[in-house]
């Protein structure tokens, strides 16, 4: 049975959404400690895929994420999932929670449920540890009385009580998610899809708007931009870009291309299929049929069939 590795410990979002991204076929789930620890494992071959978080709607990205995306050998995302992030209370049992007097998350968790905290548990000890399921495990242990963490921890820490369920000050709240394997067959386009890259460009005047330029004359929806330093080299960066469409696309194909030469060096992330399924809006002049529609007519102007 293939292996596929995740951001572990067991319980946190990132096995739950890994079995969201693995639910079309048999693979064991392989917990590791960090996400380049998950993605060296990929790289060696010692597993077939990792499931990682890139980016929360609340705190932002996730940077060991996109570091390890751009150091050693390439990897590419072949799938996302994006899933709501509301966690449950577990605490030891018997416990309720007026007697709470510490609780244990991840740092952002934390940050996700302050106003809960600010209400529910006013005068709790609240402590930081490396992750929500760790808290839940540290609960099992008694070293705290209460734990906030994914649902999916009380599959593992079953003697646990859960006190709350559902909690969050943004109830909208997600995280998303990549499945990452090493390149290969890529998945077919279908028609709403998405393409990441990693651009590195030059200290110059007007490089960043010359780069995103190359998307917008080609009517490409940008719906991600973040730039993380060139940790060897102070005041460069790497820009790190969603945009809707596959690689196999013309106009995505068409501005690639342009941004190779643009820039410094591109890293392909991969082209996959968007969670939510939604085609992107495109203008007729950016439509695929046009663009396949000018190849045609340059063709022929360049084999002397057209003047």
């Amino acid at each position: 049975m293939p292996e596929i590795a995740y951001l572990g410990p067991p319980g946190t979002f990132t096995e739950q959404a890994t079995r969201l991204l693995t639910a079309d076929f048999d693979a064991e789930l392989v917990p590791c400690e960090t996400v380049p620890v998950a993605l060296a494992a990929v790289r060696s071959g010692e597993v077939l895929a990792a499931g990682v978080p890139v980016e929360n709607s609340v705190e932002g990205s996730v940077p060991a994420t996109l570091d390890a995306l751009t150091v050693d050998d390439p990897l590419v995302a072949v799938k996302e999932a994006v899933i709501p992030v509301q966690f449950d209370v577990f605490a030891q049992p018997g416990m309720t929670l007026g007697e709470v007097a510490t609780v244990a998350s991840h740092p952002h968790a934390l940050a996700q449920v302050r106003g809960w905290l600010a209400e529910a548990l006013p005068k709790a000890d609240v402590r930081a540890v490396s992750s929500t399921a760790a808290a839940a495990a540290a609960v099992a242990d008694g070293e705290y009385d209460a734990a906030i963490s994914a649902p999916v921890a009380g599959e593992h820490y079953s003697s646990l009580d859960r006190l709350a369920t559902g909690i969050a000050d943004v109830r909208d709240a997600v995280t998303r998610f990549l499945l990452l394997r090493r390149p290969g067959t890529l998945p077919e386009p279908t028609g709403a899809d998405r393409t990441s890259i990693c651009a590195v460009i030059g200290d110059e005047v007007g490089t960043l708007s010359d780069m995103l330029a190359e998307l917008s004359l080609r009517g490409i929806n940008l719906s991600r931009i973040e730039s993380r330093p060139v940790k060897d080299h102070f005041g460069h960066y790497r820009f790190y870009l969603d945009f809707d469409g596959h690689v196999a696309d013309a106009r995505i194909g068409e501005a690639m291309a342009a941004l190779q030469r643009r820039c410094d060096s591109v890293r392909f992330l991969g082209s996959y299929p968007k969670a939510d399924r939604k085609p992107a809006s495109v203008r007729p002049a950016s439509s695929e049929q046009a663009f396949r529609n000018a190849a045609e007519w340059l063709a022929a102007v360049r084999a002397g069939r057209l003047a």
